[in-house]
C-alpha cells in the first residue's frame, strides 16, 4: 500500500511506501502517490446514483475524524453527510454549483475564527478530497457561506464557527452532462498559469524554470495545477537561492472578493487557495523524501507586485 506524509512526517522508507500525515506524526495509508493522486482528481459535477459502499464511507469517516490540525494551528472539523433535498437548497443560491447532480453526500467542515482560520481550512479540506481521490471518489469544492444553512445545523456549528465551503462526494458518473462540460470549458478547467507567472527567484523578476529547480519541480508542478476558486491561481512562490526557502504570496485577483462577498456572500476563497497549494506542495515534498518544516517570518526581497501578500514559508530541513 501507499503512503503519503505530510508536514513533519518521515520520508519514504522504500520504494513502495509513503506515508500521508499531519504535524504530530499521524498517519494514514492510501494506494498511490500523492502526484498520482494530485493529476487524477478534478472537480466532479455529475455523479453516479451508486451509493458510496460501507467500507469506502467508513474509511473516508475515520480520515475525516482523524483530521490534524493546519499549519498555523487551527483544527477545523469535518463531517460527511447524506445528500437530502435541504442539501440541495443550500447550493441553489450559489452560481454555478447549482449545478452538482447526484452526489451521494457532502464533506462539511466548521472552523473557528482566527486570523489564519481559511489558510487552515482549505489545507485540511483539500488533504480529505485528495483521501478521497484515492479512494476512488469525485469531489467538488463547493465555496459559499454556509454558516447559517442547513449544512451549519448538521455539523452544529457554534457561534464562534464558519463553514468557508463544503465538498461534495460521490461516485462519478460515466460520462459528464453537456452542462458540465460548458462550465469546465468556460471556467478553463484544464487551464493552468505557466511557470513564468507563478514562480520566481529571489524576488519578483526573475522567473523560475523547471530545468533549474531539479528536485523541487515536482512539488511546485503540484501547486500549479492545484484547484483554485474559478482558476485564478492567486499562488505566488518565491525561491530564495541562498537558503532554498520557498516563500508563498497570495496575489489577489482585482475586485474578485468584493464581488463574491457582494453577489453570494462567499468567504475569502482566495486565502482557502492558499492553503490549498501548501497542502500541495508539503505532501509533495515529503512523498518525494524532502524534509522541512513551514516558518512565518517574512523576508526581504524587496518590493512586492500590486495586491500581493506574504503568507508562509517552507524551510528545508539541513
Amino acid at each position: 500500500m501507499k503512503k503519503i506524509v505530510t508536514l513533519l512526517g518521515s520520508p519514504r522508507a522504500n520504494g513502495n511506501s509513503s506515508a500521508i500525515g499531519s504535524v504530530h506524526g499521524h498517519l494514514m495509508k492510501t494506494k498511490k502517490p500523492i502526484t498520482d493522486i494530485t493529476r487524477k482528481r478534478h472537480s466532479c459535477r455529475t455523479y453516479s446514483t451508486r451509493p458510496v459502499e460501507k467500507d469506502l464511507k467508513e474509511r473516508l469517516e475515520q480520515f475525516l475524524s482523524d483530521s490534524p490540525a493546519g499549519p498555523f494551528g487551527s483544527r477545523p472539523r469535518f463531517k460527511l453527510i447524506t445528500t437530502t433535498g435541504e442539501d440541495r437548497d443550500a447550493l441553489k443560491d450559489l452560481g454555478t454549483y447549482g449545478f452538482i447532480k447526484d452526489p451521494a453526500g457532502y464533506i462539511l467542515s466548521a472552523v473557528k475564527q482566527s486570523p489564519r482560520d481559511l489558510e487552515d481550512f482549505g489545507y485540511t479540506m483539500e488533504r480529505n478530497i485528495l483521501y478521497a481521490t484515492d479512494l476512488g471518489l469525485g469531489t467538488c469544492w463547493l465555496g459559499g457561506s454556509f454558516t447559517r444553512s442547513t449544512f451549519a445545523e448538521k455539523i452544529r456549528a457554534s457561534n464562534d464557527e464558519t463553514l468557508p465551503a463544503v465538498a461534495s462526494v460521490g461516485h462519478m458518473a460515466p460520462k459528464m452532462r453537456i452542462m458540465e462540460k460548458a462550465l469546465r470549458w468556460g471556467a478553463g478547467a484544464e487551464n493552468r498559469k505557466p511557470w513564468k507567472d507563478l514562480f520566481f527567484n529571489n524576488g519578483f523578476n526573475g522567473p523560475l524554470s523547471p530545468e533549474d529547480i531539479g528536485k523541487w519541480a515536482e512539488p511546485l508542478e503540484m501547486v500549479r495545477i492545484a484547484p483554485s476558486a474559478s482558476n485564478r491561481q492567486p499562488w505566488r512562490i518565491v525561491r530564495e537561492s541562498a537558503t532554498m526557502r520557498f516563500h508563498f504570496y497570495l496575489q489577489r485577483t482585482k475586485g474578485y472578493q468584493t464581488r463574491n462577498k457582494m453577489l453570494f456572500g462567499m468567504a475569502d476563497l482566495q486565502r482557502v487557495d492558499m492553503g490549498i497549494a501548501m497542502c500541495h506542495f508539503e505532501m509533495t515534498c515529503n512523498d518525494s523524501g524532502i524534509s522541512g518544516k513551514w516558518s512565518f517570518d517574512e523576508p526581504d526581497i524587496g518590493t512586492l507586485p500590486e495586491l500581493t501578500a506574504y503568507v508562509a514559508s517552507w524551510q528545508p530541513s539541513l
